[in-house]
């Protein structure tokens, strides 16, 4: 999404001297803490509530800071920024439900196939049938190593991707709408999608509610894997040309996994190393092409 209309964040002077790439990798770094956290929250709250709380406070947070004007939106951007909400929402719940059985970096290596194969399928390049390749080997790879510990976590991660998917499908729409100002939809989205997660679990909320420290460690999560992350790329994508903040997305897998293992001590064996290494260099060789490259994850999933 363009950014050039965002308050958020402001460009103050120690900002402006922070390199491009430097404010990117800081965010994945940020989005990867933010998912490590929540899995450490998983046992007291489960991967829905955990969900919820996060897409929830993202959205409020956001949009009382960008305050859209919703008033002048038509029916079409309506339903394309609801649908996008639901996308985003879906995504975030698999995904959760991904990291509280398989490692980190294996769940973001697999999930990150789902925008690789949609953006390869159809293309006839050399480099882009490669890329798919090393997609289809690095998630094969991950799913074989996984698979037999946890079926289930394997499914949530294909899920995940095929969300992603979708989300990749309905974000486009939602930000090239020309009434939208930049990231008004991505706020209401957000926000939306809370309160569909809110509809099925509100009556499962009371231990969140009762605990005043699980609550403010969910808000945490919420800050540090969707508001800072959405900030910093917003601001990274004001200053990178599109094909270079492209490639910096293949570092996504990398990062999750290190976070993985700092934060969970998650260590990945060689095979495991080999799975993501693969799908890193997938992302790299789609990433060349940035006008079909798959865009910012920006709030969703991680």
């Amino acid at each position: 999404m363009s950014s050039s209309a965002l308050p958020l964040p402001a460009e103050g002077p120690s900002l402006k001297r922070v390199p491009a790439p430097a404010l990117f990798v800081g965010g994945a770094l940020s989005q990867y803490a933010g998912s490590a956290l929540a899995v450490t929250l998983f046992a007291a709250l489960g991967p829905a509530r955990i969900t919820l709380l996060r897409v929830l406070i993202a959205g409020v947070v956001l949009v009382v800071v960008r305050r859209p004007r919703v008033a002048n939106w038509s029916w079409a951007t309506v339903r394309d920024v609801l649908a996008f909400g639901a996308a985003l929402a879906c995504m975030n719940l698999v995904f959760y439900e991904a990291i509280a059985r398989l490692p980190l970096g294996s769940a973001v290596a697999i999930e990150f196939a789902g925008p690789i194969v949609m953006a390869a399928v159809g293309s006839r390049t050399r480099r882009d049938l490669a890329a798919l390749g090393f997609a289809v080997a690095g998630v094969a790879l991950l799913a074989d190593l996984q698979i037999s510990g946890s079926p289930a976590g394997v499914g949530f991660a294909l899920a995940a991707g095929a969300m992603w998917a979708l989300y990749i499908r309905f974000g486009h729409r939602v930000a090239n709408h020309p009434s939208l100002r930049p990231g008004d939809g991505l706020a209401v989205a957000l926000l939306f999608g809370g309160v569909l997660l809110l509809v099925p679990l509100a009556a499962q909320m009371g231990p969140a509610l009762r605990a005043p420290g699980l609550l403010a460690q969910a808000a945490s999560v919420a800050i540090a894997s969707s508001v800072v992350p959405y900030a910093l790329e917003q601001v990274a994508m004001r200053r990178l040309p599109r094909a270079r903040f492209a490639l910096l997305l293949a570092l996504l897998p990398a990062t999750a996994t290190l976070m993985g293992a700092v934060i969970l001590g998650q260590i990945p064996g060689a095979p495991e190393g080999c799975g993501v290494g693969l799908v890193v260099l997938a992302a790299a060789l789609r990433s060349h092409r940035a006008d079909t490259a798959p865009p910012a994850r920006g709030l969703p999933a991680a």
